[in-house]
């Protein structure tokens, strides 16, 4: 399986976020530059993870984007289900004539569920818990 670059783009961010004091506040700019990824793109990432609760948005002059729940409480399994069709195989196409008959649809559901089991066991402060090397990359200045 192959999460889309929106899933991706989801997880950077939410690094990126996670490795902020808790409660400090960036913007979207900030992140982009930071992965060097398409803003346009990154917009649209961070409103439907603030839909999903993953991400607070604050508008106003001094606004911007945090994390809206501590790394611990952000299982990786939630942003995936949060964020990515998984359904892996449209069963309900007409023009499949075996699907009264065809096992396949329930090994990929098996498939799909064991590798949500497996994000489950996963959160985003698993990913930065003594980490230093990941905050110096991420916080660095950029390179000229």
């Amino acid at each position: 399986m192959q999460l889309t670059s929106f899933s991706d783009f989801a997880f950077r961010a939410l690094i990126y976020l996670g490795t902020l004091p808790p409660g400090e506040l960036t913007s979207i700019s900030k992140v982009t530059e930071v992965y060097g990824v398409s803003r346009n793109h990154m917009v649209k990432v961070i409103n439907k993870l603030g839909h999903a609760g993953f991400v607070t948005t604050v508008r106003g002059k001094h606004g911007g984007i945090r994390l809206a729940k501590s790394p611990d409480e952000v299982v990786l399994g939630d942003v995936v289900r949060a964020l990515e069709p998984l359904k892996l195989v449209d069963c309900g196409s007409p023009f499949c004539h075996i699907v009264p008959a065809c096992r396949l649809k329930d090994v990929l559901q098996e498939a799909t569920d064991a590798f949500l089991a497996s994000l489950d066991q996963y959160t985003l402060a698993d990913m930065l818990k003594q980490n230093p090397h990941l905050v110096t990359l991420l916080h660095q200045p950029p390179a000229r």
